[in-house]
């Protein structure tokens, strides 16, 4: 059970009302995570904010898609694991793939190095070595791709963290990041 309840569709807040209807446009439905940070309209409209200035960078969808996976299989949150497997579809991600960074495994080329970056940044709570950032550029990224890919995984702790806090109920296809 949710210990934050998902605010209902047809809410009478204007601001809330006004940010679904946006999402909606955009998603064309309202996830329950949405709903669910809605309980404070400006925490919700910082997220659509953020991820949506993020969102137009310079990884592909499908790579910042798997960031997304890396950083839920980390932090074992099944919510992101199923958002993030459902959003990866659609960016041509492939399922087996998606299922190896889930349970920690990694990939190869410039795909591999995002993922592995990303779990340094939360493994090692943002502490890089030299070569952690040597070999992300090594695999053909950029200062720009590494600021970039901090605040992918920034986004993606709130994320991870609000649902475990808030116990979101799982509105997506489930895919779970405990190892069956």
């Amino acid at each position: 059970m949710q210990r934050i309840p998902a605010l209902p569709l047809d809410t009478t807040d204007e601001a809330v009302s006004s940010l679904f209807n946006a999402i909606r446009q955009k998603m064309g439905g309202v996830p329950n995570i949405l709903r669910t940070m809605a309980q404070s309209p400006a925490a919700l409209e910082a997220y659509l904010g953020f991820s949506g200035a993020i969102g137009n960078g310079r990884f592909t969808a499908a790579q910042s898609e798997l960031a997304a996976l890396a950083a839920a299989g980390e932090n074992s949150c099944d919510y992101c694991a199923s958002a993030h497997s459902a959003l990866g579809k659609m960016a041509g991600l492939d399922q087996p793939d998606m299922q190896q960074v889930i349970a920690g495994g990694n990939l190869d080329g410039g795909d591999g190095a995002i993922v592995t970056l990303t779990r340094q940044i939360l493994n090692q709570r943002g502490v890089l070595s030299d070569a952690d950032v040597e070999a992300f550029y090594a695999a053909g990224f950029d200062e720009g791709h590494l600021v970039e890919l901090i605040a992918l995984t920034a986004l993606n702790i709130f994320t991870n963290y609000f649902n475990h806090i808030a116990a979101t109920e799982i509105d997506f296809p489930v895919v779970s990041t405990r190892a069956a």
